[in-house]
């Protein structure tokens, strides 16, 4: 993507360019143009659906903002979906340990205090109801 636009107020063309040039560097095609600013949804995206095709078939790999526009206008089917492997810590640090008593000794010091301040309540609303 190739930035465009005024301060404040970008615009970015979808360029197809080699890796080997910057960001604002040589290129070999415009495909369309980004503009985010803009308020109707369907016309901030135009796109060569065509000539995307074309260059993901050659082998052209898109940054990720890319990605997620070639989703939107059917250039690409989206990925499927593969969790993270995230194993964590298996054996309780003595660190983790203390963390956790520390946790639970403050939830039941909360709830001593919700049940002390809700006797309370009782207590002088028995205290300032007429006797009959």
């Amino acid at each position: 993507m190739r930035r465009t636009g005024r301060k404040n107020r970008p615009c970015y063309r979808i360029n197809v360019s080699d890796s080997r040039f910057p960001r604002d560097g040589r290129l070999l095609e415009t495909l369309g143009l980004y503009d985010p600013i803009r308020r109707d949804v369907a016309s901030q995206i135009t796109l060569d659906v065509e000539r995307a095709k074309h260059w993901l078939k050659v082998g052209a790999l898109p940054s990720e903002t890319v990605y997620s526009i070639f989703k939107r206008k059917g250039v690409i089917e989206p990925k499927p979906y593969v969790p993270r492997e995230r194993p964590g810590r298996v054996k309780k640090t003595k660190t983790r340990a203390h963390r956790e008593a520390a946790k639970a000794e403050r939830a039941v010091r909360k709830t001593a205090r919700a049940k002390a301040r809700i006797q309370k309540k009782k207590a002088a609303a028995v205290a300032a109801a007429p006797a009959t």
